[in-house]
């Protein structure tokens, strides 16, 4: 296996590049990917984001360039986000700039008027996602005939986002005698179908789960009850003190609700989802990119492509829903060889996912004990002192003295920096946090339901916890694990409250369809 990018046998431009880039040895996709694509052969790749799989297609795309006068690509890239997209085609342009190789990016909530031009002008590859591109075939305005390259990037979140028709239209409307690569982080059965039907004799290259957990990031997980994650989160950013930090959560509402409470109480924090506006999100990202922002919370999807060196915490707040999604959000942290900390809040009755979590990654996440009110006074009088002490080193204090001059004609000198300091330090209490147990759900005594509602009615985990609260008053701590098949759901609720789900939930209109609710049967063994 190639340790080393000149033994690929790349030209001088492309190699420049690289190490312009910083680039110094491959990353184990790469050793394994760009062997093959240089040589023109299909590749499936099963590799999660922040793996180097960009560079692994990018390098042979940019190396296949052939000279010509056509303004259509010669390369089409999809992938499933809008930041994916981006990421994507300045990475091209960086291991292209030597070659004169221009990548575009194309998506939607961007004019579509100015990516006409820019394709008017002559692009050699164009990364897309699936629903623009898609427009601009309809358009005439991206001609696909010269197209020798295409690649899936994140394929199976692109099926998970519904783009699995739009994928084999565009796949129909390239040549058929195409080099075809593949990039996914699982390989769902429609995948597989999609590259058994578009693909020639794949070389597949696997980089395996206990590689995808970089060894420098420390993962731990701290036992907290739902309605003390708030006080918990606090208390680790108090006594942790992290430069930049990206807290994930399941749903959308609660990527506001702890991004709005943590900005009550006076940190600097951002959030970005799927409703907000492309612009918004573009701005926040920013602010957190340079620091300007501490705190980022945000939801998986919208996380997806976001690649910044120096985040040094990642904090779980909702346990990732599928093992896989673990891998992906730890994966924001320790990049570039730098050391990172992936935190998670798990309650008791999530014990058996993180069980699964750590069978599936290959990994032990060990339980630490939250700070205690002690530590984490400690830790803002530290900060405290840091910040006067900077204000002292600049002299920006002067201004104040002759006032301070007349207060110690009347009280001690103690009582005045005391006074002073009570006034800026703001709140100094530290809540308590309740010590919970581990126990499982059933230990909780909780009832599973079945629901004739599932993915193929476009329901989501948030619909139901939002149907089940708004429907009876419950709050959502007293609703257990949700999963949800192709057909049907199961939700666990405590059980002393299962009659109250089933008489207001049966026969509800949901989706558009009525759905019934009853006690899920028992497996007979």
């Amino acid at each position: 296996m190639y340790k080393r990018f000149y033994e690929f046998g790349l030209s001088d431009e492309v190699l420049n590049a690289l190490s312009d880039m910083g680039f110094e040895e491959p990353t184990q996709i790469q050793k394994m990917a760009i062997g093959p694509a240089l040589e023109g052969r299909d590749i499936i790749g099963l590799a999660q984001t922040g793996t180097g799989k960009t560079a692994a297609f990018g390098i042979s795309i940019v190396e296949w360039r052939k000279k010509g006068k056509s303004k259509n690509p010669y390369a089409i890239v999809l992938a499933p986000t809008r930041e994916l997209a981006v990421q994507v085609a300045q990475e091209l342009n960086r291991i292209g700039q030597n070659k004169g190789v221009t990548s575009v990016p194309i998506y939607g909530g961007q004019s579509i008027e100015r990516q006409i031009r820019s394709l008017k002008k002559g692009v050699h590859v164009v990364v897309g996602t699936p629903g623009r591109v898609i427009d601009h075939i309809q358009r005439k305005t991206l001609v696909l005939k010269d197209v020798g390259i295409v690649v899936l990037d994140e394929a199976d979140e692109m099926l998970n986002m519904g783009f699995i028709d739009d994928m084999e239209r565009i796949l129909k409307e390239v040549p058929k005698d195409r080099q075809t690569m593949l990039f996914s982080a699982t390989m769902p059965e429609e995948i597989v179908r999609i590259s058994a039907r578009y693909m020639h004799e794949p070389e597949k290259v696997y980089v395996d789960a206990k590689n995808l957990v970089v060894a420098k990031i420390k993962q731990i997980f701290y036992e907290v009850r739902e309605e003390d994650k708030i006080k918990a989160l606090t208390r680790l950013l108090d006594v942790e003190d992290p430069s930049l930090t990206l807290i994930f959560c399941h749903t959308k509402r609660a990527v506001d609700d702890v991004s709005g409470q943590l900005r009550q109480m006076g940190y600097d924090a951002g959030s970005i989802h799927g409703d907000y506006t492309q612009s918004h999100r573009d701005e926040v990202m920013n602010q957190f990119r340079k620091g300007n922002l501490d705190i980022l919370v945000a939801t998986d999807v919208a996380a997806r492509g976001l690649d910044i060196p120096d985040v040094t915490h990642v904090i779980n707040y909702s346990i990732p829903q599928y093992p896989d999604a673990y891998v992906h959000r730890i994966g924001r942290t320790g990049r570039a060889g730098k050391s990172g900390i992936a935190i998670t809040l798990v309650t008791p009755r999530e014990y058996r996912q993180l069980k699964l979590i750590e069978k599936f990654a290959r990994t032990t996440i060990k339980k630490a004990n939250l700070p205690t009110r002690d530590e984490v006074t400690k830790a803002k009088e530290k900060e405290l002192v840091d910040t006067l002490e900077d204000i002292i080193s600049k002299g920006s204090h002067r201004r104040y003295l002759s006032l301070i001059e007349r207060l110690l004609t009347r009280y001690a000198p103690q009582d005045v920096a005391a006074a002073a300091m009570s006034l800026t330090s703001g709140n100094m209490e530290v809540e308590d946090i309740e010590e919970s147990k581990s126990h499982s759900s059933s230990d909780q005594n909780f009832t599973k339901l079945f629901m004739t509602i599932g993915k193929k009615d476009n329901i989501k985990v948030g619909d139901i916890v939002k149907y089940v609260s708004e429907s009876t008053n419950i709050p959502g701590r007293k609703i257990g694990k949700i999963a949800i098949l192709d057909t049907f759901s199961f939700v666990e609720v405590q059980a002393d409250l299962a009659d109250k789900v089933i008489g207001a939930l049966n026969d509800m209109m949901l989706k558009g369809k009525r759905i019934r609710v009853q006690p899920a049967k028992e497996k007979v063994a």
